[in-house]
């Protein structure tokens, strides 16, 4: 006699719990602030320190960080020992080809040179990115971007994470002493 051989209907995929992976704890984001404003002290720019944190925000775990600075191994301003920005007297938000590696920017090669995907993390960073550093967040694959509230504000960053599908949350911080100070 034959045997009959039947195919079993697959089973249906095990879906997660309701709410999985949880999000990020309101304690566990104001640490990962904490840790990107001490890592923008690491930045020796006289203009403006920036950091910035990958995060995986489905196990809480810092992945990658970065902050301003200039060249690997090239000095520790973006001219060597000079701000080249503040030498040919660059407005702040143009030229952004000349001056520093941005926070934003380190982080991702950061993560490139070491292997560390970026795909669905979030960036923590202590202010709006620049529309360059807009651009290369979207195409890392990052998901959502917190920005810290009272850093510098660029021009059309966030605009530009928005329109291309990445989350944009403000988030509270210390705040910026050159937005309170009086016009001359």
């Amino acid at each position: 006699m034959a045997r009959e051989f039947t195919t079993a209907a697959p089973h249906p995929p095990a879906s997660p719990p309701f709410g999985y992976p949880p999000p990020m704890k309101p304690k566990h984001i104001r640490i990962r602030i904490a840790q990107c404003l001490a890592l923008a002290e690491a930045s020796n720019c006289p203009r403006r320190t920036f950091g910035a944190l990958l995060i995986d925000p489905t196990r809480n775990v810092l992945l990658m960080d970065g902050y301003n600075g200039g060249p690997r191994g090239g000095g520790k301003l973006c001219g060597g020992d000079v701000c080249l920005r503040d030498t040919e007297q660059i407005p702040s938000g143009t030229m952004l080809e000349i001056g520093c590696h941005h926070a934003e920017m380190n982080v991702v090669c950061n993560a490139a040179a070491n292997g560390v995907p970026t795909r669905d993390a979030w960036l923590i960073v202590t202010g709006e990115p620049c529309l360059m550093c807009a651009k290369l967040i979207h195409h890392a694959g990052i998901v959502k971007v917190l920005v810290v509230e009272g850093g510098y504000m660029g021009r059309n960053g966030v605009q530009y994470l928005k329109e291309h599908g990445v989350e944009v949350q403000a988030v509270e911080g210390p705040k910026d002493p050159r937005l309170s100070e009086p016009a001359s």
